[in-house]
């Protein structure tokens, strides 16, 4: 019996795609995911202004992401929809990271089985717990594998070697400071240099804080800590402070005010610091991997 024209193993389709999303994911710049002494700590070079690689699904959880921006921010719409719709039918606490990455795990493998094309995203979902044994990561690739990750992940770019340098440093109950620096490290090449401030996203999940626990820290807020870190971190480790009145929830240190921050950071120096301003960068439409 002949084959006919053009005929391809489903072996070797599968292979093809895999082969094609890995290549787009590590187009991307890494993302790096762990756990500190007060919840979990998301860092991405990132010069975009208007897209995030980090963004909040729910009160608990956490997403990021790497690969096309236009195929993970669907994801990321999608499960902020199924966060919303089962907390409201139900309560908030059915919501969970498991359920979410369990979500995402049956529509990328449906992806990736049924398309054409796989999606060229990777994504970490994490939740906060009460305490530290409470909390999980949960590492999905384009396949619909799921990785229930213990401390860190890492995933983009050159993630395997952004891991191994993870491994080397990383340490449980890190203050916040000290698990800054072990992921700009990580995400650092050896003899290369860390990107700017500005290029830099930064969130927490503080299991401190009330109700959402989710927090962006940028400007002055970002550069003290970055500054305690240089210096040794843990000697005077940064709280993720509450938004003041009237700040969106979940709006974080970008929705503070410069005299938060400025009175922050002359009770430390006695000198006051400028407000904090957003990241700056190029505008990125989506059609490269971030």
């Amino acid at each position: 019996m002949s084959m006919p024209f053009g005929y391809a193993s489903p072996e070797q389709i599968m292979r093809d795609k895999a082969d094609y999303a890995r290549k787009g994911i590590a187009r991307g710049r890494s993302v790096v995911v762990l756990q500190y002494e007060d919840g979990i700590l998301f860092v991405a070079p990132n010069p975009s202004r208007a897209l995030h690689k980090i963004s909040e699904i729910y009160d608990r959880i956490g997403f990021a992401a790497v690969g096309r921006y236009n195929e993970f921010e669907e994801l990321r719409l999608g499960g902020i929809r199924y966060a919303d719709i089962n907390g409201y039918t139900y309560d908030r606490s059915d919501v969970t990271g498991r359920g979410l990455a369990n979500l995402y795990a049956s529509n990328l493998g449906r992806i990736f089985t049924e398309s054409i094309k796989s999606l060229e995203v990777e994504v970490v979902v994490a939740e906060v717990g009460d305490t530290s044994d409470g909390d999980a990561i949960y590492r999905l690739t384009f396949d619909g594998s799921v990785f229930d990750e213990h401390g860190f992940a890492a995933m983009g770019g050159q993630a395997d070697a952004v891991a191994t340098r993870l491994k080397e440093r990383y340490r449980e109950g890190m203050p916040l400071a000290d698990a800054l620096e072990v992921a700009l490290t990580a995400l650092t090449e050896p003899g290369g240099e860390r990107p700017p401030v500005a290029q830099l996203e930064v969130a927490v999940l503080d299991r401190k804080r009330e109700h959402r626990k989710f927090l962006r820290l940028t400007g002055a807020r970002l550069e003290r800590l970055l500054s305690q870190a240089s210096a040794g971190g843990g000697a005077a480790e940064e709280t993720a402070e509450e938004p003041p009145p009237g700040a969106a929830p979940g709006e974080g240190a970008s929705g503070a005010s410069g005299a938060s921050s400025a009175s922050g950071a002359s009770g430390a120096s006695g000198q006051a610091t400028p407000p904090p301003t957003g990241p700056e960068g190029d505008i990125d439409d989506g059609s490269s991997p971030l």
